[in-house]
């Protein structure tokens, strides 16, 4: 992908740089880890013991308090992809340890098991590299960087496991297609590592809500191919390297907590709430409540904008 600086309406190609060591790259990524990934740093170099002699490069912790291991290569390498599968299967095996790290640096936090996300990040991978992750069906990320002369970094994902949408039928749930009930039941599964799934939000909703519901979830990931819709034990996230919505589902209505910053929206909708001092679960201060087509058609922008928001 080419880049170009516009300056006076003429245009300037701006070539590619590099890191002069890997250690650059790790440490401006940790330096910015919140801004770039969402994560909370919790070591660098975390070292995995005499017996698996391994340090991982950085070991974080999500939004979500999920796990987060990211391993840097300033070469296209396959050893990043068997070294990070690596650190995948020791975290899974010393839940104690990344625990006692998280709470000598966080405090005595709950961390969520049902996912632990691996990023993998390098300027480039083989097709045999892309190829081998898909095989493997592991929760590997692969996110590809490129550098530029003028200090700008471009940082995007290159493959994540796939997670087609399903919308849920209305006529199924109200018990006229008990076949088609069980089926939509399977496919709601989104993550086959998550223990939390589509249905354990949608099994609650009012008939009606439930139309809404699908029409929120098609509207959010149409944005964009990037976009993950992720079900978590209280709401469904959608992302990208971060959240920018989080939908939470209620008998008769739904509540979507964006990532916008609620002072800066003027006037706040009739719709709308600034939730940065009430707790509530998912990312995001600014509260949208809906309960029909109608009240979600006055207030979806503020969805794009939220996408907008973390650099969709």
């Amino acid at each position: 992908m080419a880049i170009f600086e516009i300056d006076n309406g003429k245009t300037k190609l701006i070539k590619l740089s590099e890191f002069k060591l890997e250690k650059e790259l790790q440490k401006l990524v940790e330096n910015n880890l919140e801004t770039i990934f969402n994560c909370k740093l919790i070591a660098s170099e975390f070292s995995t013991g005499n017996i698996h002699s391994g340090r991982i490069d950085t070991l974080a912790i999500s939004e979500e308090n999920n796990p987060v291991i990211i391993e840097y290569k300033k070469v296209a390498s396959s050893d990043l992809i068997n070294q990070s599968l690596y650190y995948l299967h020791w975290i899974k095996d010393h839940k104690g340890d990344f625990q006692m790290a998280s709470n000598s640096v966080l405090g005595n936090i709950e961390i969520d098991w049902s996912d632990i996300r691996v990023i993998c990040l390098a300027p480039e991978y083989k097709k045999y590299d892309l190829h081998a992750v898909q095989v493997m069906g592991a929760n590997i990320e692969l996110w590809q960087y490129k550098l530029y002369e003028n200090g700008i970094l471009n940082i995007e994902e290159v493959y994540k496991k796939s997670n087609s949408l399903v919308n849920i039928d209305s006529e199924a749930i109200q018990g006229k297609n008990p076949v088609m009930v069980q089926a939509g039941k399977k496919a709601a599964i989104t993550r086959k590592n998550s223990t939390y799934t589509i249905n354990s939000h949608y099994s609650n909703l009012d008939h009606n809500i439930l139309d809404l519901f699908n029409e929120v979830r098609d509207f959010i990931v149409s944005l964009s191919s990037d976009i993950e819709e992720v079900p978590k034990k209280h709401y469904i996230a959608y992302k990208t390297s971060q959240n920018f919505a989080c939908l939470q589902t209620y008998k008769k209505k739904l509540a979507l907590y964006l990532r916008l910053n609620p002072d800066e929206i003027n006037p706040i909708p009739r719709r709308g709430r600034n939730v940065k001092k009430i707790g509530h679960f998912g990312t995001g201060d600014f509260e949208l409540t809906l309960e029909t087509s109608k009240d979600f058609n006055e207030v979806k922008h503020f969805i794009n904008e939220a996408y907008k928001s973390i650099g969709g």
